[in-house]
């Protein structure tokens, strides 16, 4: 065989007939740019926050509106977490598993966050339950506040941040198909059992990418919050909006000390993404290995 025929054989079974030095400038080409777009704006990060020491950083970080945005950022995400948890694998489960009319709308309808600006969700908000709103008035004669509060930030970041657990397990669901289901329920288990002991083991790596992603977004999110936070130091400011405080004010080392802990989490949000990918990988092939079912097996007579 000649050299010619073993690169041609060598292209073929890469997918690709293109020259070796092609494929290699492609990846300088990718490493270059993540170098220039993610690996240097993080040291940057990281650098101009310890840039007056260790003990700037500490108190940068122990400052009182500093832990007020920190408290309210976790509180945030740990109430719109848990609810786009529920909503997503619902959504999911119902699209991945069962047919019906309207199953396209509602597709699109998870995907509607990711083609609306947050800053116009946050002024929907705005203008739903602010003072001059459709409902605000109302709002305000029983003494209930929901813009430039809490209930107000939780709902933004719920809407901005609810399609990454659905979208996250419905292709997953999908490749797996109902099978395993189905012989669950014939075998004489309820749904809440074949939920837990068979699709639950089957998508939780693919839920825990999802809840990750979702988190990250959670506590990253700046538009949507800012509009309806109403920027109050101490009370509606969220790590985002500490962070722009902190900057206008000529703070470069604290807003880039608080900085750093949304750093932190997109390098944590990374690595759980690489240890999820790979596992669900890995059970999708292990689901694809098995032996096709033989047709010639007959039931034993009773």
């Amino acid at each position: 065989m000649s050299g010619a025929d073993t690169r041609t054989i060598r292209r073929a079974k890469a997918g690709t007939t293109e020259a070796a030095w092609v494929r290699w400038v492609l990846i300088a080409l990718a490493l270059a740019f993540l170098l220039l777009f993610l690996v240097l704006p993080l040291a940057a990060v990281f650098t101009e926050a310890l840039r007056k020491g260790f003990g700037a950083f500490q108190a940068a970080l122990a400052e009182p509106d500093t832990w007020s945005a920190i408290r309210l950022t976790l509180i945030t995400a740990a109430i719109s977490v848990p609810l786009n948890l529920v909503f997503g694998v619902a959504a999911a489960w119902a699209i991945a598993k069962y047919e019906f009319r309207g199953k396209a709308f509602l597709t699109t309808l998870v995907d509607l966050p990711f083609s609306v600006s947050p800053v116009v969700a946050g002024l929907m908000y705005v203008l739903l339950f602010g003072a001059h709103g459709w409902i605000g008035p109302w709002l305000i004669d029983h003494d209930v506040r929901i813009v430039f509060a809490i209930p107000g930030i939780v709902l933004a970041t719920v809407f901005v941040t609810f399609p990454f657990i659905a979208r996250e397990l419905i292709p997953l669901m999908q490749a797996q198909g109902s099978d395993e289901e189905q012989a669950a329920i014939v075998l004489g288990a309820t749904g809440w059992q074949t939920f837990r002991h068979v699709t639950l083991p089957n998508i939780k790596w693919g839920l825990l990418y999802g809840v990750i992603l979702c988190n990250a977004r959670a506590m990253g999110e700046f538009g949507a919050v800012s509009v309806v936070s109403g920027h109050i130091r101490g009370q509606t400011n969220t790590i985002p909006l500490q962070v722009e405080i902190l900057y206008n004010e000529y703070q470069s080392v604290a807003a880039f000390s608080v900085a750093s802990l949304l750093a932190i989490l997109a390098l944590v949000t990374l690595v759980i993404k690489s240890v999820a990918e790979w596992k669900t990988e890995r059970d999708l092939k292990a689901i694809a290995d098995l032996p096709p079912e033989n047709p010639n097996l007959q039931p034993s007579a009773a």
